[in-house]
């Protein structure tokens, strides 16, 4: 498993899916090796979540370096050693241990996952030189319009994810918006492109209990996550506040929109500035895993932000949303999967990012009757469990070795069914 997100990463929810996959594919008869890089490659480390890695699991950190943090000098470094990303030395250490652990532990597959494309890279070239069956997880899509928005880095992109979808025996999505994007742009690898969503983990959430009201005598919304200038932008969410605040002051002086580890706290406090509603917004540091988890059970209501020029991805925050069971209110383009998936956990809660109207009018209605169209289904948060997720990844690793050696060489792709 090629995963550079993985304890002890800090800030980042990906870190979840190769952590969880791992945890729980042994009792569906896989044993796994993570192959991740060194945390010096990290920005920010945490302990926090070191001891959710399972008994047994392999570990093998390979040599990483950050090349703008480590390699530049007076704040420049060359561009091509940090193209695709700024972790492409992880490459160098990665390959050759990886051969090493092929060759030493009878490895029957090999699993990559982005957003940082260096891990494709490394299991490209794993695949290649020893002919095992490699699932390259996309997650979201990889090259997009304007993004990245070097053109060169674009490019590299372009060139990794071709590469990818062709030699892959199969690239698997979070969201539908995004296996139907990439069956348009590879129509001659269609066959190879699978759904497998994010999820939440139940053992995550053992023992964990509400902490009581986060602002006792007010209504807290609660942003958990990182909040993106363009991919979340939440100036219009801002503008709402502001509308309430002149249209319906009795609903203005309930909420409270509280951001925890935002990373873009500049941002929303010129925004909070801008609007003038400084007294209904909460700018919160990030704080360890299981006590965000525990703030979630005690938020009196969970706020999804995601743009339309993300449709085709879905928060990975979401699943957790739907295990913490309190209302979720999504503010998002109807058209999206993000949407898609609200309505189909059985939610109605929905209003367009960039409609302050519609947001305000959302807003007032929930203050108005919380658990109106915002609570999931039961039958919706059972679907999403990790476990029952990591089944389908080992059915799916099943598939692609049972084709053995002879359909490899011929090109077979993984089983559509």
């Amino acid at each position: 498993m090629v995963a550079y997100h993985f304890p002890p990463l800090a800030g980042s929810s990906g870190v979840q899916r190769t952590l969880r996959f791992s945890s729980y594919l042994p009792q569906f008869g896989w044993e796994p090796i993570v192959l991740t890089a060194h945390p010096r490659a990290y920005s920010s480390t945490s302990t926090d979540q070191l001891d959710q890695i399972a008994p047994g699991v392999r570990v093998v950190r390979a040599p990483a370096w950050d090349t703008k943090r480590h390699f530049s000098v007076r704040g420049r470094y060359p561009a091509f050693l940090a193209r695709p990303d700024r972790w492409l030395s992880w490459w160098l250490g990665a390959v050759p241990l990886g051969l090493w652990l092929i060759r030493k532990l009878g490895v029957h597959a090999i699993w990559s996952t982005f957003p940082i494309a260096t891990a494709h890279l490394i299991g490209a070239t794993l695949a290649t030189r020893t002919g095992l069956p490699w699932i390259a997880d996309f997650r979201d899509p990889m090259a997009q319009p304007g993004y990245p928005s070097d053109p060169a880095t674009h490019a590299s992109f372009v060139r990794i994810e071709q590469r990818t979808t062709a030699l892959a025996r199969c690239c698997t999505f979070t969201a539908p918006g995004a296996v139907d994007e990439y069956a348009r742009r590879y129509p001659a690898q269609r066959d190879r492109f699978r759904l497998l969503e994010n999820g939440y983990d139940e053992h995550a959430f053992g023992g964990l209990e509400p902490a009581g009201p986060l602002n006792p005598g007010r209504f807290t919304l609660l942003h958990s996550g990182i909040v993106y200038a363009v991919e979340r932008d939440p100036t219009q969410l801002f503008a709402a506040l502001a509308r309430l605040r002149d249209e319906a002051p009795q609903h203005y002086a309930r909420v409270v929109v509280r951001f925890r580890a935002a990373v873009n706290e500049t941002l929303l406090a010129e925004l909070a500035g801008r609007y003038a509603v400084e007294d209904a917004i909460e700018i919160l540091p990030r704080i360890g895993y299981r006590d965000g988890l525990r703030e979630m059970l005690s938020a009196d209501a969970l706020l999804l932000l995601q743009a339309s020029n993300c449709n085709e991805q879905i928060p990975a925050k979401f699943y957790e949303y739907l295990r913490a069971r309190r209302p979720i209110v999504a503010l998002t383009d109807p058209a999206g999967d993000t949407a898609r998936a609200a309505r189909d956990a059985g939610l109605d809660a929905i209003a367009r990012l960039d409609d302050p109207a519609e947001i305000a009018a959302l807003l007032s209605r929930v203050l108005e009757s919380p658990t109106r169209g915002t609570l999931p289904s039961e039958a919706a948060v059972a679907a999403k469990s990790r476990r029952r997720l990591s089944g389908d990844l080992a059915a799916l690793l099943d598939e692609v070795v049972a084709l053995g050696a002879d359909a490899r060489t011929k090109g077979t792709t993984c089983a559509t069914s």
